[in-house]
């Protein structure tokens, strides 16, 4: 099992910055690929960015491609977002997520570790 604990959400004013870190333990090689995923209120969870195990290879949303930037550290296991010139439908609760051999890494149901989440909040 992998266990992922995410860090760094908070409040930010539209056009400002923010860095979500997700650290991960246990058998982190069994779920190579990671991801963020986020969920607003009343809304569904949705897909925002996932990378390879190495991180060569990497995905985005197109609502954040641009904008956030996915990258990961397999030495110190952690997964990061950078996300630049937030705007307030960014606002959301961000997940860290984990899986095994996803075919497209873009839905939900593909990851089978998931953290707690973080809330996100940018103010209109």
């Amino acid at each position: 099992q992998v266990r992922l604990i995410e860090s760094g959400g908070g409040l930010v004013q539209a056009g400002g910055s923010l860095t979500l870190s997700c650290a991960a333990s246990g058998r982190t090689f069994s779920r190579p690929v990671m991801g963020w995923f986020r969920q607003a209120l009343g809304k569904e969870r949705e897909f925002v960015a996932a990378a390879s195990w190495d991180g060569t290879i990497t995905i985005y949303s197109d609502s954040v491609k641009g904008r956030f930037t996915i990258s990961r550290d397999n030495v110190k296991s952690t997964l990061s977002l950078q996300m630049n010139n937030l705007k307030p439908e960014d606002t959301a609760v961000y997940y860290c997520a984990a899986a095994r051999n996803p075919k497209t890494a873009t839905t939900a149901n593909e990851y089978d570790s998931w953290g707690q989440g973080t809330q996100v909040t940018v103010p209109s």
